[in-house]
C-alpha cells in the first residue's frame, strides 16, 4: 500500500482524493497546509491519517512513502526536491516546474534515489486519450490539427476588480499557457513528437501574464495550432485531420466524444467516465512506485513539452 501526502488545497486535489479512493494500492497518510485547521479538515474529509502545517514535518514522517503537490506553480521546484531528498515517490501537477533544465536536474535527482518522479498529466492516462490514439491511424497520413482549450475563468472578474488572483499572477507561475496551454502543447508531443519549429503570440492582461494565445507547430508535413484562453470561451472542438478522415474531440483534455468524418461518412466514439477524474494518473502513478516499469517516456514528455514552453515565454 502507497502511503500518500497531499500538499495544495485547491479543486484539482479533491478531484485526486477521490481517484486515490477509487484506486487500489494507494491510500491519503497526510494532508498539508499552512494552515493546520484547513489541513485538519481535509483530512478528517478524507480519512488521513494526519495533518501537518510543517512541510518538513510531513516529509520527514515515517508514515509517508509519496507526495502529491499541487501547490501554485511557483513553488512546484522546492517541493519536488524537498520531497525527493526525504526519500519519497513525487507525484507533481502541471506544469511540474518552471524550465526544462530544472525538470530534467530533478529527474536526475529522483533516478539517482531510486524514487519515481512523474507529472500529472491526466490526458496522458485517461480512457478517451487511449481511444483517441488508437483511431488515428484511420485518418491516413496527418497534416492538420487543432488543440483548443479556451475557457472563461470564473476568477477572471475579481482581475478586472482590481483584486489578486494566484492564477494570474506571473509570480506565482500563472498565466494561461501555463494553465490552460499547456494541455494542447502536451497532448500535440505526446501524438506527434517534438516539433521542427514553433512560434506565438499571445494576449496579455493588466497582471503582466498571458490571458490568451495561440501557437503553430511545424513538423514534417503536418502543422499544429494549440490555441488557449482564460479570459474568452469558445464552444469549437480540437480536430485532427488526415488525408483519409479527420476527428473531432470534444475536450482536449479529457475526450469523451470523438467524432469521426471520412469518405464512408460519420461515426461517433463515446467514451465512458467521468470527464475530469484522475484516476489513469493515479493507476500509473501505483504501477509505476510499485513495479519495475519505467518512468522515463513519462518524464521525456515533460521534457519536450517543457522546451516548447520555455521557448514561448523567452519571446
Amino acid at each position: 500500500m502507497i502511503r500518500i501526502a497531499t500538499i495544495g488545497s485547491g479543486p484539482i486535489t479533491t478531484l485526486f482524493a477521490e481517484a486515490v479512493a477509487r484506486t487500489p494500492g494507494i491510500r491519503i497518510e497526510a494532508v498539508f497546509s499552512r494552515d493546520i485547521a484547513k489541513a485538519r479538515d481535509i483530512a478528517d474529509g478524507w480519512g488521513a491519517a494526519a495533518a501537518h502545517s510543517d512541510l518538513d514535518e510531513m516529509l520527514a514522517s515515517p508514515d509517508v512513502d509519496a507526495v502529491y503537490i499541487a501547490s501554485p506553480n511557483s513553488v512546484h521546484a522546492a517541493q519536488v526536491r524537498a520531497a525527493l531528498r526525504a526519500g519519497h515517490h513525487v507525484l507533481v501537477e502541471k506544469p511540474a516546474v518552471l524550465s526544462a533544465d530544472e525538470w530534467v536536474e530533478l529527474v536526475a535527482e529522483a533516478d539517482a534515489a531510486g524514487v519515481v518522479l512523474i507529472e500529472a498529466f491526466r490526458t496522458d492516462y485517461d480512457p478517451g486519450f487511449v481511444a483517441l490514439v488508437e483511431l488515428l491511424p484511420e485518418l491516413g497520413t496527418l497534416r492538420r490539427a487543432s488543440l483548443r482549450f479556451e475557457a472563461l475563468s470564473s476568477r477572471y472578474a475579481k482581475v478586472l476588480a482590481g483584486e489578486h488572483v494566484n492564477i494570474f499572477d506571473p509570480a506565482m507561475g500563472g498565466g494561461a499557457l501555463l494553465d490552460l496551454g499547456v494541455y494542447g502543447l502536451h497532448t500535440m508531443v505526446t501524438l506527434f513528437g517534438a516539433p521542427d519549429r514553433v512560434v506565438g503570440e499571445a494576449v496579455a492582461i493588466a497582471t503582466g501574464v498571458e490571458g490568451a494565445g495561440a501557437v503553430i507547430a511545424a513538423y514534417p508535413g503536418l502543422v499544429v495550432d494549440v490555441s488557449y484562453s482564460k479570459i474568452t470561451r469558445s464552444s469549437l472542438p480540437s480536430e485532427i485531420q488526415g488525408e483519409h478522415a479527420s476527428v473531432e474531440i470534444d475536450h482536449v483534455a479529457s475526450p469523451r466524444r470523438l467524432t469521426i468524418t471520412g469518405a464512408d461518412g460519420t461515426r461517433t466514439v463515446t467514451v465512458e467516465g467521468e470527464q475530469h477524474a484522475l484516476d489513469g494518473e493515479v493507476s500509473r502513478f501505483v504501477e509505476l512506485v510499485s513495479t519495475e516499469a519505467s518512468a522515463a517516456a513519462d518524464q521525456d514528455r515533460t521534457t519536450e513539452t517543457l522546451r516548447i514552453l520555455d521557448a514561448l515565454r523567452a519571446r
